[in-house]
């Protein structure tokens, strides 16, 4: 899966050669870091050596727009109790305008993070120790059609994405605990098509009709998400800057998965990864099936062509559903937005629909301690049109689950530019009811809740021409039904300045992480990482 991301980064290079365009900007550049890492709570240290490759890209153009950064560095051990690793960070976001009508749209993510919701929580997805750490490959692309047939408007879209979640290398759990099954990979297609006319084209009220069909496919224990909807949405206006929405459909959503293969004690039988193997001859069980009418209603409220509310009541899902969104472009500097959701999901969906949601234009800092791509990420033109914020992915990685579940919350992001200052925040709230087949062997997470609340903030300063200081804070809190699980707090802050001369760059860096956990004496860790970096 590596070589996604960088056929994602070469398409969106293509488009225009960096020497013939000033609005393409292309910068790849060679690494090298010697990083320490110090245990506060026993005063032991690791030392190790980290040799990086990457690019920094972006295009601005009447037809194109997007940003790739990307980087893989191997982690090389000085010391006896810690190995070498390969590391793969980057997130790239494109979109392309092949005609007037028709636009293509991609994005990739290469990011670590943690696996299980019970386990550790390391602030710092490069440390000596990787307890609960995993790498994850993701992309997505497609077409979208939007155009015009008299007071109709008509669209369309396609979606394929992938995603590759590899193994775990170490997991610490409580003593008892029952292991889940580690996801792997999936792949999914959706399409969807609509027909819409505006308020006072030919009635008074606006009307959409809608259809669209989502399927993924995953190859851990077979599973399938299958799911199809039909509807008709109406919009009355009511003053200037307010208007009524309601809408009636169809949609059923259907879950499915196979057995595990188990042994004479009926317990799972795991491959040489760690992941349970599945059993081709059992049957289809259902995790999830919903099938029936749906209806909501809602409010918009749009005061300016900068500020739009919207909020919905539903009945969707076999129950009430609360959804919103509210964006806000306060000025050319500073940008706002927060969205309330729920639907239902498996991981791999969630994040494509996450990466899908991210700026085309986006903030990248010199921080190799923080969380690279795995928590919230900012826009770089708070003020542009269409960039919005920033949006979070810390709802979908609050664990990686081969199981299905209903994922509700709320996230909210602000970014801010001022002078030589920039500075962001982003917090939110996200709840997992977790479903899986009653009688599947294995199953530990039927009906149960996971929850995590997470905070994250950075704050940059551009000294002068050549220097520019860093700084970032993020804190997690983890609550788990699932059985052996307790509490988890983790809170971290890291610091960097980096100075050019040149083509030229040197890094100084700083990180502290704590994370608690019931049982387990509380965890401090300290990292400092002294680099060179050589733009090309």
């Amino acid at each position: 899966m590596r070589p996604a991301l960088l056929t994602t980064a070469a398409a969106l290079l293509a488009a225009a050669p960096a020497s013939a365009d000033p609005h393409v900007q292309v910068s790849p550049y060679i690494e090298l870091d010697q990083v320490a890492a110090f245990n506060l709570n026993n005063d032991d240290a690791v030392t190790w050596t980290e040799v990086a490759a990457g690019v920094d890209a972006s295009i601005a153009t009447q037809r194109a727009q997007g940003q790739v950064s990307a980087r893989y560095e191997r982690r090389i051990a000085e010391t006896d109790n810690l190995g070498d690793a390969d590391i793969v960070t980057g997130l790239a976001r494109a979109s392309y305008r092949v005609a007037r009508p028709l636009t293509i749209e991609a994005g990739a993510l290469a990011t670590r993070t943690r696996v299980d919701i019970r386990g550790a929580a390391p602030g710092f997805t490069d440390t000596a120790r990787d307890d609960d750490i995993t790498q994850i490959y993701s992309f997505y692309a497609g077409p979208t059609l939007a155009t015009q047939a008299g007071p109709v408007s008509l669209g369309a879209s396609y979606r394929f994405g992938y995603t590759k979640v590899e193994a775990p290398s170490f997991l610490t759990l409580q003593p008892g605990a029952p292991r889940q099954d580690y996801a792997n990979d999936s792949y999914g297609n959706q399409i969807q098509a609509s027909a819409s006319v505006a308020p006072g084209r030919v009635l008074p009220i606006g009307a959409t009709v809608s259809a669209g069909w989502d399927r993924e496919d995953a190859g851990q224990l077979d599973q399938r998400y299958d799911s199809h909807f039909a509807r008709l949405d109406a919009l009355a206006p009511i003053t200037r800057t307010v208007a009524l929405t309601a809408g009636v459909g169809y949609e059923k959503i259907e879950i499915t998965q196979r057995d595990p293969v188990v042994d004479a004690n009926g317990v799972p039988v795991t491959d040489r990864n760690g992941r349970f193997v599945t059993d081709p001859n059992s049957p289809r069980r259902v995790a999830y099936n919903t099938d029936g009418l749906i209806y909501d209603a809602g409010v918009v409220w749009r005061p300016s062509p900068r500020t739009q509310l919207t909020a919905t009541v539903a009945h969707e899902y076999d129950s009430t559903s609360y959804t919103g969104q509210f964006s806000w472009r306060v000025d050319r500097s500073v940008a706002f937005n927060a969205a309330a959701y729920d639907a239902v999901e498996t991981f791999g969906h969630q994040l494509r629909v996450g990466l899908q949601g991210l700026p085309t234009n986006f903030l990248t800092q010199r921080d190799t301690f923080g969380q690279q791509f795995n928590g919230c990420i900012f826009t770089a033109q708070p003020g542009a049109a269409g960039q919005g914020a920033g949006g979070c992915l810390d709802d979908v990685f609050q664990s990686i689950n081969t199981a299905s579940y209903r994922a509700r919350g709320i996230d909210a992001v602000l970014s801010a530019v001022h002078g030589r200052n920039r500075f962001g925040v982003g917090a939110g709230y996200a709840n997992r009811h977790l479903f899986s087949p009653r009688t599947a062997p294995g199953t530990v997470v039927y009906g149960l809740d996971d929850d995590s609340y997470y905070l994250q903030g950075f704050y940059s300063r551009t000294i002068d021409s050549r220097s520019v200081f860093d700084a970032n804070v993020f804190a997690n809190w983890y609550d788990s039904a699932l059985p052996g699980a307790s509490n988890v707090f983790g809170a971290g802050a890291t610091g960097a300045y980096t100075r050019s001369f040149g083509r030229l760059g040197a890094t100084a860096q700083l990180g502290v992480y704590t994370f608690d956990q019931h049982g387990v004496d509380d965890q401090w860790t300290a990292q400092a990482l002294l680099g060179a970096r050589y733009h090309f």
